[in-house]
C-alpha cells in the first residue's frame, strides 16, 4: 500500500502515526512539511479529500495563530491558506493520505482506518496501549 505522512519529527502524535504505519507493514513516503510544505493547491485539495476546512487543519499551540489574530471568524479561507503559506507549523499534524482516504490524524489512532490490519502489538511513546498481541484494538477503560 502507498501511504504518505505529513510529519513533524518533534510532534509524539506524528511520531506514533509514523510507528502505526509501518507497524502495519508500510513504509510511507515522509514529508516533514516544515521543510517542504504542500503548495497552497494541494493543502486544499488534501483537505477536500479528508472534508475538513481550512479552519480546522489550523494548528494555536506553539505557533503564532494568537499573533497573527487567526482566531477572528470573519477571515476568510484565503487569510488563513496565506498564513499558512507564510508559517507552515501552523499546519496541524501529521496528515495520512492513502487510498483509503486522506486523515488529519489527531489521535494517531485515527490513521488505524486508514491502514492495512496491524503487525503485532503496538503502544504509543507514552505507554498507553494500541494494539494488543493478537492485533486487536485495545478498548479503553
Amino acid at each position: 500500500m502507498d501511504a504518505i505522512i505529513y510529519h513533524n519529527p518533534e510532534c509524539e502524535t506524528s511520531r506514533n502515526t509514523l510507528a502505526m504505519i509501518r507497524n502495519a507493514g508500510v513504509e510511507p513516503h515522509i514529508i516533514e512539511y516544515l521543510k517542504c510544505p504542500p503548495t497552497r493547491l494541494l493543502l486544499t485539495q488534501l483537505l477536500t479529500r479528508a472534508g475538513l476546512t481550512v479552519r480546522q487543519i489550523l494548528r494555536e499551540k506553539g505557533t503564532p495563530f494568537q499573533a497573527l489574530g487567526l482566531g477572528d471568524a470573519c477571515l476568510s479561507d484565503a487569510a488563513l491558506l496565506d498564513a499558512i503559506d507564510a508559517h507552515p507549523i501552523l499546519m496541524n499534524r501529521p496528515i495520512v493520505v492513502t487510498p483509503k482516504g486522506v486523515r488529519l490524524c489527531r489521535p494517531s489512532e485515527l490513521a488505524l482506518d486508514l491502514l492495512p490490519p496491524q503487525q503485532g502489538a503496538f503502544v504509543k511513546e507514552d505507554g498507553e496501549p494500541v494494539i494488543d498481541e493478537h492485533g486487536r484494538r485495545v478498548a479503553l477503560a
